[in-house]
């Protein structure tokens, strides 16, 4: 039987999230792209690890873009070309941005699987908010092609890593006042 899932301090959440991207930037500003995707892939690996060794889990979102990670940055280093590397981030974004929808569509609120246990929404609430993050990660997906497309690879990297998290950390606060207005309490446990 598996320990029980702990919780992460929120510090230590991000730098595990970050670390793979300042070791991609870093890689890659003394040492070029490919050693620098080879640097992001061993990095993410590492960082999933210690998750799971800290925490007991694995949160889904990491999960799935360290897979597109290794992928991506396998094809990048096996065929010699980094159009992979660079895609993987809109592919990514591109399919999060779907998924959230086609929920949404169907009816299945996919952000409350990733976002229930942080806090508790009305129905309402989580519509709102699978339809700022469909948004969200459309316009990621956007940015990525017009970066990578029209500017150097060491602009893309600085962008990767020095401007998408920027912009989801402005873009959470500024769904901050959302969250509130529609936070519900969650069910406590009858006391026997």
């Amino acid at each position: 039987m598996a320990p029980p899932a702990k919780s992460m301090h929120p510090v230590l959440k991000m730098t595990l999230e970050m670390g793979p991207l300042v070791v991609f930037f870093v890689a890659n500003s003394t040492l070029g792209i490919y050693p620098g995707t080879a640097a992001f892939m061993v990095a993410t690996v590492i960082a999933l690890g210690l998750s799971y060794a800290i925490a007991r889990t694995i949160p889904v979102m990491p999960l799935v873009t360290a897979v597109f990670v290794l992928i991506f940055g396998g094809l990048t280093l096996y065929l010699a070309d980094d159009t992979f590397i660079k895609l993987k981030p809109t592919i990514v974004n591109a399919m999060f941005s779907t998924i959230l929808l086609v929920g949404l569509l169907t009816g299945r609120l996919f952000i409350k699987l990733v976002f229930d246990q942080a806090f508790h929404l009305t129905d309402r609430g989580w519509t709102l908010l699978t339809r700022a993050w469909i948004g969200f990660f459309a316009v990621l997906a956007l940015l990525n092609e017009i970066v990578w497309r029209n500017f150097s690879t060491d602009t893309w990297v600085t962008f990767k890593v020095f401007g998408v998290m920027p912009l989801t950390i402005v873009f959470t606060l500024m769904l901050l006042p959302l969250i509130t207005r529609h936070m519900i309490q969650p069910p406590t446990d009858p006391v026997d």
